[in-house]
């Protein structure tokens, strides 16, 4: 059987459902947590009973842990937990962000300063009109590679993989520099970009899995597998991001419940109009 992944955290069905099945499907899975959700039971090996938001005490936890039981990496999909993951895989000798980054990466004002020390530019309050997109990105060694474009509001969020941004050499240039500016190596990140009058401005990076079905919309769009990019590099392997679909996909999220529970409606098609087309479709019927 293969070495099991210890992921800190399980995060919300609706952001850790895909990539948590994805990843059981080819590994154990052992959740560090105080308890596991009922929905992520089903995809787990084990719980090792701790609280991430204790740091020093989950790092020994998991050490006791792993010297009984071999490792193969670890996981998080939770800005909250980047530093404990960090120290984790620190303490364990496995793959992993250097401690200070994970700790900038968690801290928006320590993110900020750290991006103007390096002459990225962030967005400010003056930074509010302009198109949001986030840069799925996929850093091999020196190499800062794009996988996919997603634009975004708070209800919706489409991929395409022509998306004519690829090209724009002052995006790419910026996300190069915010992911050289924070030493990420050997991961999956997620730089969230607003595209002002005045240029592309900063507006977040997660070095890790994004959220809200973007995996799942990137893969059925291009065909890459970020899911299994993130496992392989917690292992230690280098992942094949290699394009295989030229397609679109989208999602729509209904309005959060009085429980905040959200449903949402996922299509795919031949380009963003299609889906577009596609997801008014499903919303108004469902309507």
């Amino acid at each position: 059987m293969p070495q099991p992944v210890l992921l800190l955290g399980a995060g919300r069905a609706a952001h850790g459902g895909y990539p948590l099945a994805r990843i059981a499907a080819v590994r154990p899975v052992v959740l560090v947590g105080a308890s596991a959700p009922g929905w992520a039971r089903p995809f787990l090996s084990g719980l090792l009973a701790a609280d991430p938001a204790q740091e020093a005490e989950t790092a020994e936890t998991v050490a006791r842990y792993a010297a009984r039981h071999p490792v193969a990496g670890v996981l998080t999909w939770s800005r909250a937990h980047l530093a404990v993951a960090a120290r984790v895989t620190g303490r364990l000798g496995l793959p992993g962000l250097p401690y200070e980054t994970a700790a900038a990466c968690a801290d928006p004002p320590a993110l900020r300063a750290l991006l103007v020390r390096h002459r990225v530019l962030p967005a400010g309050p003056e930074d509010t009109e302009g198109p949001l997109v986030s840069a799925e990105t996929v850093v091999l060694d020196d190499e800062v590679r794009i996988t996919a474009l997603t634009r975004t509001t708070p209800l919706h969020h489409s991929v395409h993989a022509h998306d004519g941004l690829l090209h724009n050499r002052f995006l790419r240039r910026t996300v190069e520099r915010t992911v050289r500016a924070l030493g990420l190596t050997h991961t999956v990140a997620h730089v969230g970009v607003r595209l002002t009058r005045r240029g592309p401005r900063v507006t977040g990076v997660a070095p890790h899995l994004p959220g809200d079905l973007i995996p799942w919309l990137v893969e059925r769009a291009t065909g890459v597998d970020l899911v299994g990019a993130a496992l392989a590099f917690a292992c230690g392997t280098v992942p094949d991001v290699t394009p295989t679909r030229q397609r679109a996909a989208a999602i729509r999220f209904a309005e959060p419940t009085g429980a905040g529970r959200r449903g949402y409606w996922a299509v795919e098609g031949d380009d963003a109009h299609q889906c577009e087309r596609a997801l008014e479709g499903v919303a108004g019927a469902a309507a």
